[in-house]
């Protein structure tokens, strides 16, 4: 029997205010100079000059590089690469939501490691430590302020890479819930979808163990309960406090059980559309575990109830397909597009991505083998909101 492995950043803090530690904890790093990863819009608000005013009052040297796009590219990369080098930074940090968070990863990943970031798709493929990486997260969902994974587009195939890799996971992670009062109301919503999207995966994988299963259910609990509320008012901080103890513990789910056919999916719809990751996500969702149920009809029993479903007197079955009705509904309260075809996704291309789905790493824990035909009825009934 194989081992099962736990992983996790060494120090992760949370609270209001705690952004403001930073500093603090960058010097425990040993950092002398960091390159602060992130994006225009947190460049330009005023927030990486804040996190710069943390360093700066704990003698570290900062400079920011900004181009880390919705779904990162391995051209953010090379340009952060070639940022990071040229201001002579021995550490990152990374600002923002699963985008920066995965693009210095991608940028760490090649500082320490050499060679481009097309050689480290796949699992453990790095031979050299990161360099010094921190996270401060601005939203509630990817939760890849404390995972493994690190997911870039290559924008040669318009597929985006899975990268699986411990040594890629962020050494500090900081969940300070102020940061991200400033979110709109529909990347609230997605955010808060992929926190859903990553819980549920991993209760259904095929690697969850009682760690990890500990971890999704309250995950699911927590989002169904606060996302509506984090969405109609961005202020009521005690539901952005909650959202990002939820998808943190999403987060630990997935990063130890891994995910399934919704990520494989959506990678491709991202990869070849540049859309939105949570959206992505939360319109596969339903059809995707539809398809799984015959997987695992006991496990979508449990998220029917962690949903809030009143399962007595239902059959097994019937309880299960209750969780489907309950993501609808969820997805439908915070504004999620109904289907693909709104997003413009085209059908002539579903065989392609369903093809491409089919290789990448997060199909391989999916509760229920599917064919490549299978895949693409899937996208087709997301396509069309059956």
């Amino acid at each position: 029997m194989a081992s099962t492995y736990y992983f996790l950043p060494t120090r992760n803090v949370f609270g209001e205010g705690s952004a403001a530690e930073a500093g603090d904890l960058m010097k425990t790093l040993n950092a002398k100079k960091a390159l602060i990863v992130t994006d225009k819009f947190l460049a330009s608000c005023g927030m990486a000059d804040k996190i710069q005013a943390y360093f700066s009052a704990a003698g570290i040297e900062s400079a920011v590089f900004d181009g880390a796009e919705p779904n990162p590219t391995d051209k953010n990369v090379e340009a952060g690469l070639q940022a990071y080098k040229a201001n002579g930074c021995d550490s990152i940090v990374s600002l923002g939501g699963g985008s920066s968070h995965d693009c210095a990863k991608g940028i760490g990943l090649v500082a320490a490691n050499g060679g481009q970031i097309y050689d480290y798709e796949g699992v453990d493929k790095s031979k050299n430590d990161m360099v010094p990486l921190m996270a401060i997260n601005t939203t509630a969902g990817t939760a890849s302020e404390i995972t493994r994974f690190c997911i870039i587009t290559d924008t040669r195939r318009k597929v985006k890479m899975a990268i699986v890799d411990w040594k890629v996971t962020p050494q500090i992670s900081i969940n300070d819930p102020e940061l991200m009062k400033g979110m709109p109301a529909g990347l609230t919503a997605a955010t808060g979808m992929d926190a859903l999207t990553h819980a549920i995966e991993a209760y259904v994988s095929t690697a969850a163990n009682p760690l990890t299963d500990a971890a999704a259910i309250k995950a699911i609990k927590m989002i169904r309960h606060y996302l509506p509320k984090a969405v109609a008012n961005g202020d009521y901080m005690q539901a952005r406090d909650a959202m990002a103890y939820g998808q943190y513990l999403a987060g630990i789910a997935f990063n130890n059980a891994s995910l399934g056919y919704v990520h494989a999916m959506a990678h491709q719809l991202g990869g070849f559309y540049n859309l939105p990751h949570g959206v992505c996500n939360a319109i596969l969702l339903p059809y995707v575990e539809r398809f799984n149920l015959i997987g695992n009809l006991n496990r979508f029993e449990d998220i029917a109830v962690a949903m809030g479903e009143n399962i007595d007197g239902l059959s097994t079955h019937e309880a299960a397909l209750k969780a489907i009705d309950s993501i609808k509904t969820l997805s439908a309260e915070v504004g999620i597009p109904t289907n693909l075809k709104q997003l413009g996704v085209k059908p002539e291309d579903f065989r392609e991505m369903a093809e491409n789905a089919k290789k990448d790493v997060c199909q391989l824990t999916n509760p229920r083998k599917a064919s490549v035909d299978q895949v693409i009825e899937i996208y087709r009934q997301a396509y069309e909101g059956e």
